[in-house]
């Protein structure tokens, strides 16, 4: 388990990470999105030892990542946003090396390589020059080299960045096999790939953390009000604009004509479902009813909301 706890990092007069505080449990996959600039990396990069906190702890498995940094380091397989490839190397070389800093040799070494090539999918590059490889297998082989030691621990970051959709798909399989054995904290500000990736999500704005649960939790917590678009024929614009007052549960938004053709939006809440009446009304007033179509919030709109400012990278 890691425990963060009122954790900051300033650059200068620049608060990065504002005081942040969250629990990441053994066995989850857990996506933490934010804009560029957000301050995720900052974050990965104090939870994995490389930056010193301003403010605030971080543990892992109660040991605190300044006193015990080394043993903690030992748990954690760390993939950073620019991976930190030999591109002159073979993939076998490559691996062999990070794994011999970890005093991983002889059959040991062995041992774990057919581990990290048989997870990762590297049987056909193994022998290759790294420059060779694609980007997809450059980041499985990123993911290798984070995996030789067989940590508990994986973080992530950005790692689908540039990648193309079938590429992606494959990364995004290998976390979801690794997330049955290992605790995995990925970064990342795309939400779609969060989405069908982790157990929860943890989303940060401008150093701070403004939401954390599963996308369901989420989505209860945050969604608004349904958006219904409704084309109708018919009508005439005073039967629309007075909708608004004759059906209390209903918000006029806009209104559109094209030909004979007229596009409604309106609002209502969630839990007052109003449109038998509406129905109701447009008979009354002899609208024909082509289309009627409720938009309820998705974690799209809860991120745009929740992240609307943005910054630089982080």
């Amino acid at each position: 388990m890691i425990k963060v706890k009122d954790l900051s990092k300033n650059y200068g007069s620049v608060e990065a990470v504002k005081s942040i505080s969250f629990d990441l449990n053994d066995g989850e996959v857990i996506g933490f999105l934010g804009a560029n600039g957000a301050g995720k990396t900052t974050t990965l990069k104090m939870m994995t030892g490389y930056l010193v906190p301003t403010k605030g702890s971080i543990t892992v498995n109660d040991m605190d990542i300044i006193e015990d940094m080394h043993s903690i380091q030992k748990q954690i397989g760390y993939l950073p946003e620019l991976n930190p490839l030999y591109s002159e190397m073979r993939v076998y070389d490559y691996l062999e090396f990070l794994a011999s800093i970890r005093d991983i040799t002889g059959p040991q070494f062995k041992e774990a390589l057919a581990r990290v090539v048989e997870q990762c999918g590297l049987r056909g590059v193994v022998h290759k020059n790294i420059s060779d490889c694609s980007k997809g297998y450059k980041q499985r082989i990123g993911l290798a080299a984070a995996m030789i030691h067989d940590p508990k621990i994986l973080i992530l970051d950005e790692p689908v960045t540039g990648l193309d959709p079938n590429q992606i798909i494959e990364i995004r399989s290998l976390i979801r096999s690794l997330g049955k054995e290992k605790l995995v904290f990925m970064s990342s500000h795309i939400l779609q790939e969060i989405q069908a990736t982790v157990d929860r999500i943890i989303i940060i704005d401008q150093g701070e953390i403004v939401a954390n649960g599963t996308s369901e939790e989420l989505m209860a917590n945050f969604m608004g009000n349904v958006l219904l678009t409704m084309e109708v024929k018919g009508a005439k614009v005073d039967s629309i604009e007075h909708i608004q007052a004759t059906l209390p549960n209903v918000k006029f938004i806009s209104m559109s004509k094209n030909k004979s053709i007229h596009t409604i939006q309106l609002e209502y809440e969630k839990n007052k479902d109003p449109r038998e009446d509406i129905f109701n009304y447009a008979v009354k007033n002899k609208w024909s009813i082509l289309k009627m179509s409720p938009r309820t919030t998705n974690l799209e709109d809860i991120f745009r909301d929740l992240t609307m400012e943005g910054g630089s990278d982080a």
